[in-house]
């Protein structure tokens, strides 16, 4: 998963933190333990001694070194059994655990060079918190009202307005669940304040607790960090031109009220067509109609939005004035 880099630093500052609690813990608790029950120090002194000391003696002494080996293994055992039954009989089931916080990489997030489970899912809960701050945290499809739509046609459209954002809903429900199975891409287009940036932020919060990595941002400021990362050499927006491109799920909002120029076309069109040649998702919404992204935009790139992006109706009425 292409987690950014902000989200992984604050995970592993995370899992540094869970690491040093526990071994503080630890050590504070195998303290009063030593204190209650001094032979427990003892045992652990003869542990840590026994094996340097017998294989040094079998080299001096030109002794069988596999025969000592066996004999420290056989008190070591006897040693770690007697260390067992006294923790069992004087402390209650799990207070003096030594275990790391991590039994699979030992807290260093990661085994080898592949990211341990513990780590990434860290990462997953910083993403989500992320998503949370940019979308708002009462985004979920729960939370959709089909009632501020009004059962009835359009006039311009001759289409009822419930029925398609009954539809438009089920479309966003179904992408989001079957978001592992190639959901391809979606062109959400409607008129200001009918959910697009509400059902953007559902389908991102749920599609990013599958798992999967996903970047949300506004045109404005996506085109500004691509703009920042390749004239101004600026490595925080090179840091997130490069999960743009690498995301599983990459949700564009507000497509239409970036400022226009050269930049901004080559931009968007590279950024597009690179992550459809990559089989990468993408959630673009825009006020604007078909006709109005062919005349804003270039013919490329209205061409990869008419022809690799289903177009996904929002119509009615401001439901935002309705809920004051």
């Amino acid at each position: 998963m292409a987690y950014s880099k902000e989200v992984v630093i604050r995970a592993r500052e995370r899992l540094a933190g869970m690491k040093a609690d526990k071994e503080s813990l630890t050590q504070q608790r195998l303290a009063e333990a030593y204190q209650q029950i001094p032979r427990l120090r003892e045992i652990d002194r003869q542990l840590r001694q026994t094996m340097a000391a017998t294989i040094q003696a079998a080299f001096t002494k030109g002794e069988d070194v596999h025969a000592a080996m066996e004999q420290v293994r056989q008190e070591n055992l006897r040693l770690q059994q007697e260390r067992k039954e006294l923790i069992e009989a004087n402390f209650r089931l799990g207070w003096l655990d030594e275990s790391p916080v991590c039994s699979h990489c030992g807290g260093s997030g990661y085994i080898g060079s592949t990211m341990c489970r513990c780590l990434a899912e860290l990462c997953l809960d910083e993403q989500k918190k992320e998503l949370t701050l940019l979308s708002g945290s009462d985004a979920s499809f729960d939370k959709f009202r089909l009632e501020y739509y009004e059962d009835k046609v359009d006039p311009n459209l001759g289409v009822n307005i419930r029925t398609v954002m009954a539809k438009t809903l089920d479309i966003c429900v179904r992408y989001a669940r079957d978001f592992g199975t190639n959901p391809g891409n979606l062109l959400f287009s409607g008129d200001t304040g009918l959910g697009k940036t509400f059902l953007s932020a559902c389908i991102a919060k749920e599609v990013a607790t599958q798992g999967y990595s996903v970047a949300y941002e506004s045109a404005v400021h996506l085109l500004t960090n691509m703009e920042r990362a390749k004239f101004e050499n600026d490595e925080d927006a090179r840091g997130k031109v490069q999960r743009y491109t690498d995301c599983d799920l990459l949700i564009i909002d507000d497509l239409g009220t970036e400022i226009m120029g050269q930049f901004t076309l080559t931009a968007l069109y590279t950024l597009i067509n690179d992550r459809i040649l990559r089989g990468k998702a993408t959630i673009i919404s825009t006020n604007l109609t078909t006709d109005g992204i062919a005349r804003r935009y270039n013919p490329q790139i209205a061409s990869r939005l008419r022809g690799n992006f289903r177009r996904v109706a929002f119509v009615g009425d401001d439901i935002r004035l309705k809920k004051q």
